[in-house]
């Protein structure tokens, strides 16, 4: 068993559940502990095998949370040193929970190995992040302004995909965000838009990626339904059957077999 849920996704908070059958794991918790133990438990995970939180980064849509969360299931917090020293503030008492992980130095976690990778985002320190179990993996690439040779090297022979498709340029562009957060979003420290998103699968799509989820959209700058058909559409060109979903800021995804 190998198997992922987007608890959220957005820009009010993220987190994602991975689990294989004895391990499971938080990447990011910038929603509720509430909401994510609500998720969890409306999955049918058991809690106590939720064995680790990650932060990929300091922003509070991916960090709410995570201490809570760490001292409630008395689990550690894996983070990068940078990233804690600019967000300890908010995730308040983990020092005797803190295991540090370098970009670049992959670690494991009960069973699942875990590689993280920089991406290009405004954080001090943020990471993206691929996983491995029982000759499975699965990528998270989201919070990236654009993609870079070492994510597409880290993407490659995955079997699922939580990408980012953040926005869509136009609606960016006529939207209410002032010029400079407009630029910020778009540059290549923001995020992916829905055609950035199609460019960086066409890179690494291959026969045995079964399952894409996209995420992080928008609710200012996009819709579901938007980033879904120009994602589609593209998969259409090329015949291709993967099974493509679209993660939601309210509420969970099914849990994808990875």
């Amino acid at each position: 068993m190998f198997q992922t849920s987007v608890l959220a996704s957005g820009s009010k908070g993220n987190s994602i559940l991975v689990r294989s059958q004895n391990t499971g794991i938080i990447l990011d918790a910038g929603i509720s502990m509430k909401r994510i133990r609500e998720a969890v438990d409306a999955l049918k995970v058991p809690r106590d095998i939720i064995k680790a939180v990650i932060v990929s980064h300091e922003h509070s849509d991916h960090t709410r949370s995570a201490g809570a969360l760490c001292r409630s299931l008395n689990i550690p917090l894996y983070i990068s040193p940078d990233t804690y020293a600019y967000s300890s503030h908010r995730l308040g008492r983990v020092d005797e929970r803190l295991q540090y992980f370098e970009a670049g130095v992959e670690f494991m976690i009960g069973d699942i190995l875990v590689q993280p990778f920089r991406s290009s985002h405004d954080a001090v320190d943020s990471c993206n992040f691929t996983f491995e179990h029982d000759d499975r993996k699965l990528g998270v690439a989201i919070d990236l302004g654009y993609f870079s040779k070492l994510t597409l090297m880290k993407l490659s022979n995955l079997h699922t995909l939580v990408l980012e498709s953040n926005h869509d340029l136009q609606m960016l562009m006529d939207g209410p965000y002032d010029w400079n957060l407009k630029k910020r979003v778009k540059s290549e420290h923001g995020h992916l838009s829905n055609d950035q998103a199609v460019g960086l699968l066409s890179q690494v799509l291959h026969p045995g990626l079964k399952n894409l989820v996209l995420a992080h959209l928008s609710e200012t700058n996009n819709r579901p339904d938007l980033a879904f058909k120009v994602m589609n559409d593209y998969l259409q060109t090329i015949r291709s059957d993967i099974n493509l979903l679209v993660a939601d800021q309210y509420c969970h995804t099914p849990l994808v077999d990875i």
